[in-house]
């Protein structure tokens, strides 16, 4: 008997050991804004006061653009993940993208509340802060809920709504990317704030790519050094602890702007039946499938999905 108890312990002691040596080897510490500005805030980046916060934004096209594009990022993304449409939209249009609290540069408000309602008082404050009246708007993902429940807020300020693999209706994702799921995880979500394998970032990008193949080690180095941005890992623990759905879901059919709706055939994130659904809702809106692509369209093939928001915007080409 004390033999197989001493054998036990030797057994728990390596394991110890072992789970020591994984977390001192996946072991990162959060990095400044500062540190991160020089590679992922060249010119345009600029940084803006929004009730407080220091948000990184860019504003690109023209000035005098009476009604600005204004793009949203989806979860554990940033402004970048816009860079192809900016680039195909700004010769004719005003385009802004900025960094939801939380994510991004930008990072973690003073609350910690990342609730549905505090992205939308977030977004109008922003709009008044970048002194845009009325915009076009449009999300991805986190980014397109935020979009359409400031539609519902403030009508007056939303001329029309892009959404891509918008967040609207409770679902079942058929694959989490494996960095929410840990998240998720009471205990060993309190290790989020301090481990982040760079493994576990490629991982859920790949995840949520149509095709894994267009991940490269420049997207995925993106991703993790803009997680790393103090504060950022420890936000997403207590964004995903929200489990409960926005209570505006069931004003969506009460959106009656022009709304283009864009998704991806393989998000397995959101499923696609999720565009059906926002299309029968909102009456007179336009649906575009692209069948191989997943649940960041915009970010995997930008030239395509653009395409159908310039004929939206009506622009040439």
């Amino acid at each position: 008997m004390a033999k197989t108890l001493r054998i036990a312990l030797l057994l728990l002691a390596a394991l110890a050991v072992l789970a020591g040596v994984g977390i001192a080897a996946t072991w990162e510490p959060d990095r400044s804004v500062a540190s991160l500005e020089a590679r992922w805030a060249p010119r345009p980046s600029a940084f803006i006061d929004v009730a407080g916060l220091r948000v990184h934004y860019r504003d690109e096209g023209p000035g005098d653009d009476p009604t600005p594009i204004v793009l949203l990022h989806g979860t554990s993304a940033s402004l970048h993940t816009w860079e192809g449409w900016v680039a195909a939209l700004r010769g004719q249009r005003r385009v802004v993208t900025l960094d939801l609290p939380g994510f991004g540069l930008t990072g973690p408000n003073a609350e910690g509340d990342y609730s549905d309602a505090a992205y939308v008082r977030f977004m109008l404050a922003a709009l008044d802060a970048l002194q845009l009246q009325r915009v076009v708007l449009g999300g991805n993902s986190l980014g397109g809920g935020v979009a359409w429940q400031t539609a519902l807020a403030a009508p007056q300020r939303v001329a029309a709504l892009i959404l891509v693999d918008a967040v609207g209706y409770p679902f079942v994702p058929e694959s989490i990317p494996l960095g929410f799921r840990i998240a998720r995880i009471p205990v060993l979500n309190r290790l989020v704030p301090y481990v982040l394998p760079r493994s576990l970032i490629e991982s859920s990008v790949r995840d949520v790519y149509g095709d894994a193949r267009r991940v490269n080690a420049g997207l995925v180095d993106r991703y993790f050094e803009v997680a790393l941005r103090a504060g950022n890992r420890r936000a997403l623990v207590q964004r995903l602890a929200l489990t409960q759905w926005s209570d505006r879901i069931g004003d969506i059919s009460n959106l009656h702007l022009p709304t283009l709706i864009l998704w991806g055939g393989r998000d397995r994130l959101i499923p696609p039946e999720h565009a059906q659904r926002f299309a029968k809702d909102i009456a007179g809106s336009t649906l575009v499938m692209f069948d191989d692509l997943g649940h960041v369209p915009q970010e995997e093939d930008p030239l395509r999905t653009v395409a159908p928001v310039r004929r939206f915007l009506g622009l040439p080409g």
